[in-house]
């Protein structure tokens, strides 16, 4: 017995060392962990299961059966992060370029099969030349076998990818169907076609940082929600990332004890400007209303005129929807609508409650605007906040201006509480352009147009641009002064925490892409 297990233990240490430690080298000269390292950072010390350790390639073509190393690259398992229950992949690149193979395929499909089954998170770390292209289609269909369950498990347990090095072709794609992507500065990336494809087809000259960078996906396209600037820090942000959301969608987000105090923010009183076109940062009345320092922005450089992220208000995790004011004056375009509806799904998926921060002057005109479908993608929003059965709670500060109004969760498509400041503005739009519209005539025929339309323009402000026309309809619930928002949050949220609503027996709606 003690040869077979001496021989046991040479096989764990010849994968522990994945493709030697010379590539290991190569590895961290680059400034990368190893698969390994990754998990271990990752997971709580000591309680990482690995699962697949022995597994190997079946492939002899092209010279890969001279090329065989036991995890056939990819390190698979499960453990826990901060004692929950998680399951993770870690692509090892120094096996064959961590390129994905049937094997490796089969390694992935099981665990995620394992988180689905027991109702836990997956993380994948993905650093990966793509699919191993000595095993032509085989490995493609290991490809397909991953997008499959990774649509399977959407919205059913939270699916969060790191990546951690390459990551291209038709491996973006499984990245691309989870809930969050995380990309290191500098040594990851992520594409369709290289910059030599690139080059070839469209004479293009681009760097692999430049076409797929973190920070190119993190501020252009909006493909990474999170851009770090090291892979330790992308292994923080995913536990941080992890602590505000539940197991699955059959459970609630942990929440943490929390002990009343003085809740009354005086500060909010003064914060938003007497001229109703100067900005401000919406970041600073979200910061006085939650939890200190617990709001975790997503998607942080990209469509900057929405704000999203979570917080937590009272212990209790919340979603996070604002306008920014100081950028674009917090107007809705295509690619804050996308930004928001995305994470308003999410949250709506996993029982996380919904509070929204609206100071909005309408959608942004313009053809670019229009001929890139700003219908369509303003329209995912509202659908989005109409789906959404989770606690919802609208906070009006200051411009709830037309169609924007409607879209940004107003009680009219199914917001639970809405709040206004007495600073808000509710009204189909601003009442210099009203008065325009409504007073042609008479501006028109006053000997002093300047000044007719001024007086025209003060008397609809007067009318419309206040939340009292709006309160008496019902539409919003209360004028609160702005110190009292947080009070009044935690109160209507812990009223909420037991709410059901049940949308129509349909297989699934069709939500306009």
């Amino acid at each position: 017995m003690n040869e077979k297990i001496n021989i046991l233990e040479q096989k764990k240490a010849e994968a522990l060392l994945g493709g030697g430690q010379k590539r290991i080298d190569a590895q961290h000269k680059k400034g990368k962990l190893t698969a390994r390292e990754r998990i271990h950072f990752l997971m709580d010390e000591g309680s990482f299961e690995e699962i697949g350790m022995m597994v190997q390639h079946r492939s002899n073509d092209f010279g890969l059966d001279r090329e065989k190393y036991l995890g056939d690259g990819v390190v698979t398992g499960y453990g826990t992060i901060n004692g929950r229950l998680t399951y993770v992949f870690s692509q090892d690149f120094t096996v064959i370029g961590g390129s994905l193979s049937e094997t490796h395929a089969e390694k992935i499909c099981k665990i995620m099969d394992l988180a689905m089954k027991n109702g836990a998170p997956l993380i994948g770390l993905n650093d990966s030349g793509g699919a191993r292209i000595q095993e032509g289609v085989v490995s493609l269909g290991g490809y397909a076998d991953i997008f499959y369950r990774n649509v399977r498990s959407s919205g059913v347990i939270p699916q969060l990818s790191a990546i951690m090095g390459p990551c291209a072709g038709g491996a973006v794609y499984s990245p691309a169907i989870t809930d969050f992507i995380l990309m290191v500065e500098n040594t990851s990336y992520m594409f369709v076609t290289g910059p030599n494809v690139v080059k070839t087809v469209t004479h293009e000259e681009v760097t692999s940082e430049e076409l797929g960078g973190a920070m190119t996906h993190a501020s252009k396209s909006g493909v990474t929600h999170f851009a770090c600037a090291n892979e330790l820090e992308a292994i923080n942000y995913l536990k941080q990332l992890l602590s505000y959301v539940p197991q699955n969608c059959e459970e609630d987000a942990p929440a943490l004890p929390y002990t009343a105090g003085n809740e009354s923010r005086e500060e909010l009183n003064s914060i938003i400007p007497d001229n109703a076109n100067q900005p401000y940062d919406i970041r600073e009345v979200i910061e006085k209303v939650i939890d200190v320092d617990t709001f975790f922005e997503v998607h942080k450089h990209f469509a900057e005129n929405i704000v999203v992220g979570f917080a937590r208000l009272a212990g209790r995790s919340i979603g996070i929807v604002a306008n920014q004011p100081a950028v674009l004056a917090g107007v809705l375009d295509i690619h804050s609508s996308t930004k928001a509806a995305r994470f308003v799904r999410f949250c709506d998926s996993f029982n996380i409650p919904l509070l929204v921060f609206e100071d909005v002057p309408g959608f942004l005109p313009g053809t670019d605007q229009e001929w890139n479908a700003i219908i369509t993608n303003g329209a995912k929003l509202l659908y989005a906040f109409s789906e959404a059965t989770v606690p919802r709670i609208t906070v009006i500060t200051r411009k709830a201006y037309g169609g924007a109004y409607d879209v940004m969760n107003s009680k009219h498509i199914g917001a639970d509480m809405n709040y206004a400041w007495p600073s808000a503005e509710i009204a189909v739009m601003g009442a210099k352009g009203a008065a325009e519209i409504i007073f042609k005539n008479e501006i028109a025929a006053s000997a002093d147009k300047e000044g007719k339309w001024k007086e025209k323009e003060a008397e609809y402000q007067t009318m419309f641009a206040n939340p009292y026309r709006a309160a008496e309809r019902g539409f919003i619930d209360e004028v609160i002064e702005p110190k009292e928002t947080r009070i009044k949050l935690i109160k209507a949220f812990k009223m909420l925490e037991n709410k059901v609503d049940k949308l129509p027996k349909k297989k699934h709606g069709n939500i306009p892409l």
